[in-house]
């Protein structure tokens, strides 16, 4: 556990921080203190200023004021050069290494071993091997990076952050893309980094592993320090009012579903799959039916979401929309039908970032037109208004460019461009992850609403109590195939989910 605060020296000390933006004050008089030796939550609601606080201390951005001690020393970190060789490491939310390269060379890249001007490839390869078996992980290293799901990709480029003489770690919702076991193995990792005097700043939105795993933390709100406490003296409830300036109960409740959906399906795969990404699958989804797929990191969920886009061509199977055959070859084809995709990918599949929030919001309904056919000035800047006041995107200015925008608001930003054209199916992979206790709530409730008015909804989340929640079908897979089809309501609990994509249950 950390020393002492009362007589401890903090590793990093941060104040009087401020930061103006054209459109925003992302931070106001902020200060930050971290201590060797410990774990530190640093947290607050999407637009709070985490972000922008994390990329000052690594030399991503310059503060207009306040001051910067490392170890009691004043520095100026003007460069993430400066900051990596001040002993500050990163690993961002969205992973930012290089999928061409082998697991060793991004692991080793810019550090590799060098004689006589050549790379030492066996030294580097034994490096990263041994690197990589202190977290637990059997991957080889020698394969290029892009052949490894995201959450492997995720650990790898905690290891590259851990491989130099760290003393400061800062981790920026590293856990967001990992299932139970790989947040168990990381949670180790950084214990035994604590244990040997790294300190860890740790950005998450899930507050359950705030108390699992972290000594203090800070809470900001609207750009300002509004909390630094030990964890043990705050419960949920404190910090969720911290966080959010209001009880959770006042966002949390959730309308309950009026009906029962009923009728003929919207949607009917029969059959439908593609070899090596997901076996052949029978799946109904009717108006107003909200069907959850859960399932472990790696089971398939995304690729059958993936399908009923047409972002991907299925090679067996037929798919009918309100009972015609549908041939989805193409996002292109899916939306002609009605069909909506929000990927959980949005650096990469999603998010155009030096657009503005006006132009990504409207990106997807202007395409459905057609770009012979803009859309009226005055109509579109209304609509993009209502979605922005309606989601809360924080800035709310639609001139801003997107890029700039905290992961939480880029991901509302997303779910507004594809509400925008009142998709009949809208497909949601991961809508929640890496938005905070407040936001979360309110797309929670977004979801029941337009579900009671008639919208057909596939949601994925690793959460399976958000499933449960907001679920009438729970489709449940295991190793790429859908195992089972279960009524949402009291009687499905995640125990018995669990049990079933554990084959303990019958399907």
């Amino acid at each position: 556990m950390a020393s002492d605060t009362s007589q401890t020296t903090p590793v990093l000390q941060m104040s009087g921080i401020r930061k103006q933006f054209p459109a925003v004050l992302a931070l106001d008089d902020v200060g930050f203190r971290l201590l060797p030796g410990e774990i530190h939550a640093l947290l607050g609601e999407n637009g709070a200023g985490k972000s922008t606080l994390i990329k000052i201390a690594t030399g991503v951005y310059e503060a207009d004021a306040g001051q910067i001690r490392l170890g009691g020393v004043p520095v100026r970190l003007d460069s993430p050069t400066a900051a990596q060789r001040a002993g500050i490491s990163t690993v961002y939310q969205e992973v930012n290494l290089c999928p061409n390269l082998s697991v060793a060379e991004n692991i080793l890249l810019g550090r590799e071993p060098v004689r006589a001007g050549r790379i030492r490839w066996r030294e580097l390869r034994r490096q990263a091997a041994e690197l990589v078996a202190r977290f637990g992980l059997d991957i080889d290293v020698t394969e290029p990076l892009d052949r490894y799901p995201l959450a492997v990709q995720q650990l790898v480029a905690i290891v590259r952050a851990v491989a130099v003489d760290v003393k400061i770690l800062i981790l920026d919702e590293p856990t967001s893309s990992l299932d139970r076991d790989e947040v168990a193995r990381l949670f180790d990792v950084m214990r035994r980094l604590r244990d040997h005097g790294v300190a860890i700043c740790f950005v998450t939105h899930f507050l359950d592993q705030i108390y699992e795993v972290c000594d203090r933390m800070t809470v900001l709100r609207g750009g300002r320090v509004v909390g630094e406490h030990p964890v043990a003296e705050l419960d949920q409830v404190g910090l969720v009012r911290l966080m959010i300036g209001k009880d959770l109960a006042a966002l949390d409740e959730l309308a309950s579903h009026v009906r029962e959906p009923s009728g003929d399906p919207l949607l009917a795969a029969r059959g439908t799959g593609r070899r090596g990404a997901i076996e052949p699958f029978d799946l109904d989804v009717r108006p107003g039916e909200v069907v959850g797929l859960a399932g472990l990191l790696g089971s398939g969920r995304t690729e059958l979401a993936r399908l009923l886009f047409g972002a991907d061509a299925a090679d067996s199977g037929t798919v009918s929309v309100e009972g015609e055959p549908a041939t989805l070859h193409s996002p292109t084809d899916a939306i002609e039908r009605g069909i909506a995709f929000c990927s959980e990918n949005r650096k990469t599949e999603g998010l155009i970032p030096e657009l503005t929030i006006r132009e990504n919001i409207i990106l997807a309904l202007q395409a459905s037109r057609g770009w012979t056919r803009p859309i009226p000035p005055a109509r579109r800047d209304a609509l993009v208004a209502e979605y922005i006041k309606v989601l809360d995107i924080r800035p709310a200015d639609p001139d801003v460019a997107a890029g700039s925008l905290s992961g939480g608001n880029q991901q509302k930003l997303l779910l507004a461009r594809w509400l925008i054209t009142r998709p009949r199916l809208l497909i949601l992979d991961e809508p929640t992850r890496g938005i905070d206790v407040g936001a979360k709530a309110e797309i929670q409730k977004l979801v029941v609403s337009l579900s009671e008015e008639g919208m057909a909804m596939v949601f994925i989340s690793a959460e399976l109590e958000e499933v449960l929640r907001l679920s009438h079908t729970v489709g449940v897979l295991r190793d790429r195939r859908l195992i089972a089809r279960l009524a949402g309501g009291p009687d499905l609990t995640s125990d018995r989910i669990m049990t079933t994509i554990a084959g303990e249950v019958a399907a």
